[in-house]
């Protein structure tokens, strides 16, 4: 070999490695959302208006979020989240309407006067 020679090319180390396959599933907003809604309306049964509200957001985003999973081909994930936030809300409508026939028929005072 002499100086006026080209250097040999490189070695070749294997085939190249193949490209990975697409993203991976981003957990959906919505079921997040219905599930915290969800949770959060739980202890605001005392405060039954806002338990209320916070119960329908839950159901509602629950929903759409299971729609948006089952329409996304495998994009989404998140579909139990979804659900355990329907579940949560529903739970807490049920607790609502215990607690306000309670009321009504006088088993819960709320007089909130001492004696």
């Amino acid at each position: 070999m002499s100086y006026s020679d080209p250097p040999p090319p490189p070695p070749q180390y294997g085939a190249p490695v193949p490209p990975q396959g697409g993203m991976p599933p981003k957990t959906s907003g919505k079921a997040i959302t219905s599930l915290v809604t969800g949770i959060v309306s739980l202890p605001a049964v005392c405060c039954w208006p806002l338990s209320a509200v916070l119960a329908i957001l839950g159901i509602v985003f629950g929903i759409l979020a299971r729609k948006d999973i089952a329409a996304s081909a495998g994009q989404q994930k998140g579909a139990g989240l979804a659900l355990a936030g329907i579940i949560t809300s529903v739970v807490s409508i049920v607790l609502i309407v215990i607690v306000l026939v309670l009321y009504a028929t006088g088993a819960i005072d709320s007089s909130f006067e001492t004696s």
